[in-house]
């Protein structure tokens, strides 16, 4: 049965032009948009050396790891430089902050940093990423150790605190768009999931009337409509690097091995999505779409992927949200493979979008499992 409702589903899927059309041509089509809109602006939205300011009192002067890694990040003759740093007083940098001379400030109280923005964007991000690396670090060290290195360059190292400055590698403003891309590439698996997974059921399909009285197991059902499913969505994926790589001419890196994996991850996590979706709603195939679509764009929107903005508000002021949010698991990913030369973090969204497709997928075999029509 498992083989048989595979096909079944393969057939179903490739013969929805409707679906085929939103989940192939529409991702080939906004590539083209980005790469007419945004190849002329590349040099302008280059990632730059970022301005921002730190308190310059006696707790900040007496914590070196604070002190000595800013110094080393903000070196002119370094080559991974990331800040112009301004140490200055609170009343000075809250100045400098309303004349948008700066992204941003730092104060040190009791060892705990407080940042302070005017606006949220990548810089703003950035800057917070490396406070938290480090106070992450310090935090650690501070109960585990009391050994004192004697350069920066030891801590960071010793501590996995690795970020560079690429303000003259390939990732752009367009680059950011191709990312979010992917992450909305990924999350459109949850139609076809829905769509493979509807068929199955007795009160949308015929086909499911017959699936709900067999003694065939429901997860056998759930795991061939996945399978099926992700295959389809995966040419699909596979389509838009292709395309984006060899006719658009988009460069990703050293680190496609590692995008492709978190993309074809990220989306299992989608087709998963659909499946629970499909499985626990009970309402027609538009009712059912307009959900999974608002679902999906939801997601991106919190992700940052209409203004990266957003991101680092719901980071800071709701972060569990984002650590439910597939959509923000597959950007993150993607982000921390440009800005961490370690894979810590990269490697916890990839666990994390695992973790929840197993629960979908669970939930998806459990609703049908329990499901009973009355009419049937």
């Amino acid at each position: 049965m498992f083989l048989h409702n595979f096909k079944y589903t393969l057939k179903t899927l490739f013969r929805n032009k409707s679906l085929i059309f939103w989940t192939f041509a529409f991702p080939l089509i906004m590539a083209t948009f980005f790469n007419m809109a945004f190849k002329n602006v590349i040099e302008e939205d280059k990632l730059k050396i970022i301005d921002i300011a730190i308190i310059d009192n006696d707790e900040f002067n007496n914590n070196m790891m604070y002190k000595e890694t800013f110094k080393t990040l903000s070196d002119k003759n370094n080559p991974d430089r990331l800040f112009n740093t301004k140490y200055v007083s609170l009343t000075k940098a809250k100045k400098l902050l309303d004349e948008e001379k700066i992204i941003g400030y730092l104060e040190l109280k009791d060892n705990t940093p407080k940042l302070t923005f005017v606006s949220n964007g990548i810089n703003e991000t950035i800057f917070k990423y490396v406070v938290d690396e480090i106070h992450d670090n310090y935090s650690i060290m501070a109960t585990s150790s009391s050994y004192v290195y004697e350069n920066v360059n030891d801590f960071l190292e010793s501590n996995d605190i690795k970020i560079e400055n690429k303000a003259n590698s390939n990732l752009d403003y367009m680059m950011i768009e191709y990312y979010t891309l992917i992450a909305m590439t990924c999350l459109y698996a949850g139609s076809i999931g829905m769509v493979a997974i509807n068929k199955s059921l007795p009160y949308l399909k015929g086909n499911g009337k017959r699936v709900s009285v067999s003694p065939t197991k429901k997860s056998s059902i759930v795991f061939s409509s996945l399978l099926a499913s992700y295959i389809v969505q995966v040419l699909i994926l596979g389509s838009l690097f292709i395309y984006t790589t060899l006719v658009l001419n988009i460069n990703y890196g050293d680190k496609i091995g590692h995008i492709l994996l978190l993309s074809f991850i990220g989306t299992l996590s989608g087709v998963a999505l659909g499946l629970a979706v499909g499985a626990c709603l009970k309402a027609n195939d538009n009712a059912k779409t307009g959900i999974m679509i608002a679902i999906t764009m939801l997601g991106c929107f919190l992700a940052g992927m209409m203004g990266v903005g957003m991101k680092y508000v719901i980071d800071k002021n709701l972060p569990i949200l984002n650590k439910i949010n597939p959509a923000n698991m597959i950007t993150d990913g993607l982000y921390s493979l440009y800005y961490y030369s370690d894979y810590t973090r990269y490697w916890f969204n990839v666990g994390s979008l695992l973790v929840f497709t197993a629960i979908l997928v669970i939930i998806a075999c459990t609703k049908l499992g329990r499901a009973r029509y009355d009419s049937i």
